[in-house]
């Protein structure tokens, strides 16, 4: 119960961190922190959670990175739903935290995103479905790509959560303009349920995308870094 407790807190603090920045911050008058802003928040979420929890959980955050490293054969198959469901829970409850905060404000609209990931008319940059379809693909695999070497035991102890919080500031600062950057199921579900509408409607693909990139970041780092993987 601790590990699932972990990952709800952590991924809690993934959504508010970064979604948060995004909703509250990005654009406020004046002084807003803008696309790069709001890929360092997501960034520092996991970072400083992976000093935290890492040694309690292994601080997952993220559906696809348990899928994709029980993939990678360094997590149990029986260990998934309660990891899945905690990192959705804990996501879920960000959401609803963000929304109350972010509704204190005059003339705040859900409807607008509420930080929800979205292609085609919804795709910040209007981007097609087979766009965000590979974006989400590609840059998931590449994340887990990273995770397993950065945490395999060959690798410079102690580092792993700087090389991982910085992977994903580097995602987001590709592919924000994209899909507004999920590579998270729960990061997606997260906010989706509040905004409701096309960003319910559009969630199945940041659920698919992200996993089978997952899975695959995690094969090719099997195949790349051989049996002590």
């Amino acid at each position: 119960m601790n590990r699932y407790g972990a990952e709800f807190l952590g991924t809690f603090w993934l959504v508010l961190g970064g979604c948060g920045s995004a909703v509250l911050a990005a654009a406020f008058p004046e002084v807003g922190i803008g696309l790069h802003g709001v890929s360092l928040a997501f960034g520092l979420t996991v970072l400083t959670m992976a000093f935290a929890i890492g040694h309690i959980s292994g601080c997952h955050l993220n559906p696809a990175v348990s899928i994709g490293l029980w993939a990678g054969g360094r997590f149990a198959g029986s260990q998934l739903l309660p990891y899945i469901v905690a990192q959705v829970l804990g996501a879920i409850a960000a959401g609803g935290v963000l929304y109350l905060i972010a509704s204190g404000q005059a003339g705040f609209d859900v409807t607008a995103g509420f930080a929800s990931n979205g292609y085609g008319e919804h795709s910040p940059g209007g981007y097609t479905m087979t766009a965000a379809l590979v974006a989400e693909v590609v840059l998931t695999a590449f994340f887990l790509f990273i995770i397993m070497g950065a945490t395999d035991q060959r690798a410079p102890a102690g580092f792993a959560p700087i090389a991982i919080g910085l992977t994903l500031t580097l995602i987001h600062l590709i592919s924000i303009p994209v899909t507004n950057t999920s590579v998270n199921p729960a990061r997606s579900t997260g906010v989706a349920v509040y905004a409701g509408g096309w960003a319910v409607d559009q969630l199945w693909l940041f659920w698919i995308a992200p996993i089978v990139g997952g899975v695959i970041g995690a094969w090719v780092y099997r195949a790349v870094a051989g049996s002590k993987a």
